[in-house]
């Protein structure tokens, strides 16, 4: 009996045993499982903090180069209003030298015109001192009455004479423009006053005067800015006096120097097809 008991005893000691190591090697994995899981939440709530800074950071960043670019724009704008206004500065003080160059050469001329119109008085030899108490007193030294240009500037000799011209004063007009060309030969407007003469005796119908005036226009002003409508002009005054070839040659000669859209070159065109259609005498 002893020995039955003993035999049940032992046989439930070695059943009992592996099931309590078993239990204890599950209790070690589920702890090692837990320890797993916190480690992971913890990893978890580390990614997220991490992350977040990093928007936070990248959010900021992006906040400071929106403020940057806003800055860099603003700083170019106002760059661009500064160098527009510089601009505006430089084209005024252009013009205003400009304008200043303009006056000083009208009163050079005047200068030029005064100095010429001057007349220079002989030198005259001392005479002794007259011991006779009651010899006359010595005459006052003449001098002639001055040119009637004198002091009249360019622009208004030039101008007086336009407005002969605008009167219908052609003949008067000329006497001006010529006076003109003898004061101031050398000036700006020297082209436009000897084309003006031909235009008054065209005028005048005074063609042969006329075309002698618009060859002065091209030959002593070529790089001038009325050459191309003295050519023009004299070929209506050579049309006048029967010359065709000859006007045909002044306004082949305006279509050589201008461009199709110039008026005037339109204009010797016109005269060129109106010749051509001419019946043959």
């Amino acid at each position: 009996m002893n020995r039955l008991f003993t035999t049940t005893a032992i046989l439930l000691t070695v059943v009992t045993v592996p099931a309590s190591a078993q239990s204890r090697e599950q209790r070690q994995i589920m702890a090692d499982v837990r320890m797993l899981q916190e480690q992971t939440q913890e990893l978890a709530v580390a990614i997220a903090t991490v992350t977040q800074a990093l928007q936070d950071s990248i959010k900021a960043l992006n906040q400071r180069l929106d403020q940057a670019n806003d800055t860099t724009r603003k700083g170019f704008a106002d760059q661009k209003v500064i160098v527009d206004d510089m601009g505006k500065d430089l084209r005024a003080i252009r013009e205003r030298v400009d304008d200043t160059n303009v006056r000083v050469s009208n009163v050079r001329e005047e200068l030029e015109a005064l100095r010429s119109s001057i007349p220079v008085a002989p030198p005259q030899t001392a005479l002794p001192p007259s011991t006779d108490p009651n010899a006359p007193p010595p005459p006052a030294p003449t001098t002639g009455p001055p040119p009637s240009t004198a002091g009249l500037s360019p622009t208004r000799m030039f101008d007086t004479a336009m407005a002969d011209y605008a009167a219908g004063q052609f003949t008067l007009a000329v006497t001006g423009f010529e006076a003109f060309l003898r004061t101031f030969p050398r000036s700006e407007m020297a082209d436009d006053a000897q084309f003006q003469i031909g235009e008054s005796y065209f005028a005048l119908n005074r063609w042969t005067d006329a075309i002698a005036a618009y060859n002065a226009v091209t030959q002593n002003y070529p790089m001038g800015d009325k050459v191309s409508q003295a050519f023009y002009k004299r070929g209506l005054a050579q049309e006048r006096l029967g010359q065709i070839d000859a006007a045909r040659e002044s306004w082949n000669n305006v279509l050589q120097r201008t461009q199709d859209s110039d008026p005037v070159h339109t204009l010797a065109q016109q005269n060129l097809d109106r010749v051509a259609r001419r019946p043959t005498p």
